[in-house]
């Protein structure tokens, strides 16, 4: 139980509210006390009404006592923050706070029915998100200094290994290698003049006095922002593409840009508000679209290069080099390499490619190379390639031998929450903590919170 505590503590701030302690004694709206820190009964509310509306069907009264819980463990880490002199800047979770509060109004399908589930404005949902999760970055740092020098051995990854019972171990997902070559659609110039002359016309027509947001549910090409009437959320400038930043922050209120090309294809943009360092925007994408005739030309190509290669005319790889247009593969050879900075690995599950590529890889073997297709590259622009498989790892149960960095990361992560458990056990020792009369029948999984 005390690792499925730590655990969660890792996941946890799914928000909202917290306060400051002005005095020690508890008042009927609080919770409990945690040293320096407090817990009002209006924060386990929201956080639990949260996890509801998440679809967690745990019953409500243990939901609130496990967050509750939750909350204890986090006012500990934000305790010893306040002693060790940690902080954080509300600039330092911007990013982040946009991301979260874009994927909520998603969720909800709009900033109104946003606020109706949580009856707040979203400035308040905004302000109780950039406390949740400025807090939630406290405690990792609270946590990186704990474990700071936490390492693991080969022997201790082994003796992880050999304590998780065989029919216990993880089985670890089939993966795949991957080589492309990507060309272009061919003369895509004349594509984009006529995506540009499309959107030419919609603005036009808003300029006229058609709305705009009525405009972008009909014609933007960005589905998602498309559903809002084309509004993408408070971003910086960070956030956007330049050449978008750039005419956003140029803008005066309700002004309509002219028009704007990113990576992403041709956009209108019309500035909402602007609130210091972020700009709520709300724009139409237009992307070109490639005529029958042009993929013709494109997979014709393709196949030509394709069969060079297999006649051993030319390698894949010098191929590649020379005519493929991905930039991210063509100096590696082709070889395809995960595009998250967290994890640049050539390694990928079949569900983690488009499915495109995935209907085209599932029936290749190891050395083979696809027939030319089409697809969308990560910016969502059409594309096409040809895909070689270069090796192939099956699903498998983990094995030490080859799966031995997930098993260190594993090894690792227990070697660390055993460190929190014990920091967490002297910490409330030490600590003054009050807890409610309503919460103590809790069946906390820590009996020394009710010491």
């Amino acid at each position: 139980m005390k690792h499925k505590t730590v655990i969660s503590l890792l996941m946890l701030f799914l928000v909202l509210n917290t306060g400051t302690l002005f005095s020690q004694k508890l008042v009927e709206s609080v919770a409990g006390i945690v040293g320096n820190e407090v817990i009002f009964l209006s924060d386990i509310e929201n956080a639990v009404a949260q996890q509801l509306w998440s679809g967690d069907r745990t019953p409500a009264d243990r939901l609130r006592c496990n967050l509750f819980e939750e909350q204890l463990i986090a006012k500990l880490f934000l305790d010893q923050a306040r002693i060790d002199s940690i902080e954080v800047s509300d600039s330092e979770v911007e990013g982040y706070l946009n991301e979260r509060l874009n994927k909520f109004i998603a969720r909800a399908g709009s900033e109104k029915a946003l606020e109706e589930v949580f009856r707040k404005s979203i400035t308040e949902i905004r302000a109780d998100l950039r406390k949740s999760l400025k807090e939630q970055e406290i405690v990792n740092r609270v946590q990186s200094k704990i474990a700071e020098n936490i390492t693991v051995t080969p022997a201790e990854v082994k003796k992880f290994y050999s304590k998780i019972p065989p029919d216990s171990l993880p089985t670890i997902p089939a993966k795949v290698e991957l080589s492309i070559i990507q060309l272009d659609p061919p003369d895509n110039e004349l594509n984009k003049a006529e995506a540009r002359q499309k959107l030419l016309d919609i603005r036009s027509e808003i300029l006229a006095g058609k709305s705009f947001s009525t405009m972008a549910i009909l014609y933007s090409e960005d589905k998602e922002s498309a559903k809002r009437g084309g509004e993408i959320g408070y971003l910086s400038r960070a956030e956007l593409e330049k050449p978008y930043a750039d005419v956003a922050f140029s803008l005066t209120k309700n002004a309509i840009s002219k028009i704007v090309e990113t990576r992403y294809g041709f956009h209108i943009i019309q500035l909402i508000d602007r609130m210091g360092d972020l700009v709520n925007t709300r724009h139409i994408l237009i992307r070109p679209k490639i005529k029958p005739e042009q993929e013709e030309r494109a997979l014709s190509k393709l196949d030509s290069i394709a069969n060079l290669i297999k006649a051993d005319s030319i390698t894949f790889e010098r191929a590649a080099y020379l005519f493929s247009t991905h930039k991210d593969s063509k100096i590696n050879g082709g070889k395809l390499v995960k595009n998250d900075p967290a994890a640049r690995t050539t390694l990928f599950t079949l569900e983690e490619l488009d499915r495109n590529t995935y209907m085209v890889v599932r029936d290749l073997k190891p050395g083979e190379i696809s027939k030319p297709f089409m697809t969308e590259d990560e910016n969502g622009n059409t594309v096409f390639r040809i895909v070689r498989l270069d090796n192939q790892i099956p699903a498998h149960v983990a094995d030490l031998k080859e799966d031995y960095q997930a098993l260190y990361n594993a090894a690792l992560l227990e070697k660390r929450q055993k460190r929190f458990l014990e920091w967490i056990d002297k910490k409330i020792e030490v600590t003054y903590i009050k807890i409610s009369d309503e919460f103590k029948s809790c069946p906390f999984s820590n009996p020394l919170w009710l010491k």
